[in-house]
C-alpha cells in the first residue's frame, strides 16, 4: 500500500521546455551588460572604418579642372559632371563599406538583435562623417586663391573634394542595417518550436463509469 500523494508530491501542470531552465534564471542569451558592450566596441570599430572611406574617396573621386587667368578662377569645363562623380563615388564607397561591416557583425558574433542593429548604425553615421571630413583634409588645398597663386595663370588645378549632397552620410547606415537584417533573417539562429502539450497525470486511473440501471420491461 502506498502513502497518498501530497499537494508537494504532485507533478507540474505544464511539462518542462527544452532548454528553459527555471523561472528567473539565467537564460541561453547574452545579458544586458554584454550586449551593450557588443554594440559599443561594433559602433567604435565601424566609426574607424570611416577612415577607408576616406581614403578610397580621395583616390577614387574624380577631381574638379579649375583654371585662373591671374586675376580669378574658374572652372576649366563648365559642362563637366566631375561634381556630381564625386558625390556619387562617396555613396558607392560608402554602401560597399556599409555592406561590408554588416557581413563582419553578423559573422562575429552570429545573431542579430535590435541593439546590434543600432551600433550599426550609429557607427556608420560616424564613419560616413569622418570619412567626409578627413577626405576633405586629405585631398587638394581648400585655398583655391592661394594655389591658383603658386600654379600660375592658365594652368589647370584641381579643386577641393566636397559633398554638395549630404543625403550621402546615410547610404553607409541605411546599407548596413539592410544587409544585416537580411543575413539575420536568412541565417540567423531560429527559435525553438514548442513541443506538443501533453496533459498531466492525474490521481490515478479515472474511476469506471457507473452503472446504469437496468431498462424496465416494455408493458404487454
Amino acid at each position: 500500500m502506498t502513502a497518498p500523494l501530497t499537494p508537494h508530491d504532485q507533478p507540474p501542470p505544464f511539462p518542462p521546455y527544452p532548454g528553459g531552465g527555471p523561472v528567473g534564471g539565467k537564460g541561453d542569451g547574452p545579458s544586458v551588460a554584454v550586449e551593450l558592450r557588443r554594440a559599443a566596441l561594433v559602433a567604435v570599430a565601424v566609426t574607424v572604418c570611416g577612415v577607408i572611406l576616406a581614403l578610397l574617396w580621395v583616390w577614387l573621386s574624380p577631381r574638379i579642372p579649375l583654371v585662373s587667368d591671374g586675376k580669378a578662377v574658374y572652372l576649366k569645363d563648365t559642362e563637366g559632371e566631375e561634381a556630381i562623380g564625386s558625390d556619387g563615388m562617396f555613396v558607392l564607397i560608402s554602401l560597399v563599406l556599409g555592406a561590408l561591416t554588416a557581413v563582419g557583425v553578423f559573422l562575429r558574433y552570429r545573431r542579430g538583435g535590435v541593439v546590434l542593429v543600432l551600433a550599426l548604425a550609429v557607427g556608420g553615421v560616424l564613419a560616413a562623417v569622418v570619412g567626409w571630413r578627413l577626405g576633405i583634409v586629405l585631398g587638394p588645398t581648400r585655398d583655391i586663391r592661394k594655389h591658383a597663386m603658386d600654379v600660375g595663370a592658365n594652368v589647370v588645378f584641381d579643386g577641393p573634394l566636397k559633398l554638395r549632397a549630404k543625403s550621402a552620410l546615410i547610404a553607409w547606415p541605411a546599407a548596413a542595417m539592410l544587409v544585416h537584417s537580411c543575413l539575420t533573417w536568412a541565417f540567423g539562429p531560429r527559435d525553438p518550436e514548442l513541443p506538443p502539450y501533453i496533459p498531466p497525470a492525474q490521481w490515478g486511473a479515472p474511476p469506471p463509469p457507473a452503472p446504469q440501471p437496468p431498462n424496465p420491461a416494455p408493458e404487454g
